[in-house]
């Protein structure tokens, strides 16, 4: 996972890096044609000086001649060459290229060339001149070097201010970061954050003080909605039941009545089981179990299995079992034998007659499986009152217990379907 500050860096340092990529043909394409229009005008500063200096000689038009062929002679890269009026041509300014004269250099080289009429005493005549450019390539090689300097300057820059920066500006931030990531809400204390001079900080502070303050005040109001539901609704709902006990018992009762009290009576069992589950919902949901004990699984698995013995009987269910020994975990026990119940009565409920039942526990899994036909919808699994069945007996809320155990213990559920057996297992 990248960081803010490098995630922002690397795009900046990868757009001065193709502007910098792009600026080099620029410079090139530029540094070219000033040079050649400073050679353009430096070959007219030529021309007429020749131009000037010729007719200031005042000398025979045979001794003009003898100076002009040996200046043609001597001077490299220039010709002075005798029109007549009839051939006048204008001023010509063009890129050549070939081999340097006079030399053994095979090397092809770019000249820049001029060609215009002067005129010596009153005559004219074409003067050409050539002059080396390949200056150009040179001064281009030394930009691009120059400017491939100040790349590894400017990302050699930002990466130091970027871990400069990541320790100084922000500090706020990562102190508040930590604070958060150590804030429980059971320990129900406000958090002080430390003052910070940027304001985007600040308000993030403020923000966090306010939904704090908020979240605490609920968390109060439901762990004592918890509390006072546990105490208020199992009361009467212990009275009512003690109440039917004790109508069904009554041998005046007709038979009409005596199923009426039945099925009360059942109904009244279910909603205190619902409530039961509901109120240990709540309590997960809260954060008011305690995780540190140390619980040898496997006891209270082949106590479990004791337990429901007599409903594999009622259901002629084969129990096959692969149970290690010794497995011990960090968690809650009574949350645990909770889990492992669920588990096994879910799987009992949802067992044909005559069908089969395989658990297995290693020291990293706990693992419950039994027969069935087709796979269950996952989606609606661990949904509270989400029927994976028809069968009404239960509360709707047993697989959505067991997964709040497991997200409570950091353990993880899973459900597949393979060779016709539902599988739900725990990886500890």
């Amino acid at each position: 996972m990248m960081k803010l500050l490098s995630k922002t860096t690397k795009p900046f340092l990868i757009f001065v890096m193709v502007v910098l990529a792009i600026s080099i043909p620029v410079y090139y394409f530029v540094v070219d044609a000033i040079w050649k229009d400073e050679l353009d005008e430096h070959n007219e500063i030529v021309a007429e000086k020749t131009s000037y200096e010729f007719n200031r000689m005042k000398i025979s038009k045979e001794e003009l001649q003898r100076n002009i062929s040996l200046w043609n002679e001597i001077q490299p890269g220039t010709n002075i060459e005798k029109l007549p009026y009839n051939n006048l041509k204008k001023v010509v300014t063009f890129t050549t290229e070939k081999y340097k004269p006079f030399s053994a250099d095979t090397k092809i080289e770019r000249y820049r060339c001029l060609k215009k009429v002067i005129y010596i005493q009153n005559e004219p005549y074409l003067f050409s001149i050539e002059t080396n450019i390949e200056e150009t390539e040179k001064t281009v090689t030394i930009i691009s070097v120059i400017t491939l300097f100040f790349f590894v300057l400017i990302g050699a820059g930002l990466f130091i201010l970027n871990r400069r920066l990541s320790r100084t500006i922000w500090t706020p931030f990562r102190s508040t970061l930590d604070k958060l990531k150590d804030f429980n809400l059971n320990s129900q204390t406000d958090i002080e954050f430390e003052s910070t001079d940027i304001a985007e900080f600040e308000e993030l502070n403020q923000s966090l003080r306010k939904m704090i303050a908020h979240n605490v005040s609920i968390y109060k109001t439901q762990k004592e909605f918890t509390e006072n539901a546990s105490h208020e609704l199992q009361t009467p709902l212990a009275i009512l039941k003690n109440k039917l006990d004790i109508l069904m018992q009554d041998e005046d009762l007709t038979e009409k009545q005596y199923n009426i009290a039945e099925d009360m009576n059942r109904a009244l069992a279910r909603s205190s089981r619902i409530n039961k589950n509901l109120l240990l919902l709540a309590k997960l949901d809260n954060s008011q179990f305690d995780n540190s004990e140390t619980i040898q699984f496997d006891r209270l698995l082949h106590q479990s299995l004791e337990m429901f013995t007599e409903h594999f009987h009622q259901k002629n269910i084969i129990a096959g079992e692969n149970i290690s020994s010794n497995i011990n975990v960090k968690g809650n026990k009574s949350l645990t034998e909770v889990l492992i119940n669920n588990l096994i009565l879910n799987a009992i409920r949802h067992t044909s007659s005559n069908g089969s039942i395989f658990i297995t526990l290693t020291d990293s899994e706990f693992e419950v499986a039994n027969s069935g036909a087709k796979s269950l919808k996952t989606d609606l699994l661990f949904k509270r009152f989400s029927k994976i069945s028809t069968d009404n007996k239960g509360s709707g809320l047993g697989l959505s217990i067991i997964n709040e155990i497991c997200r409570f213990h950091h353990w993880e559920i899973n459900y597949r379907f393979e060779s016709n057996l539902h599988v739900f297992s725990v990886k500890m």
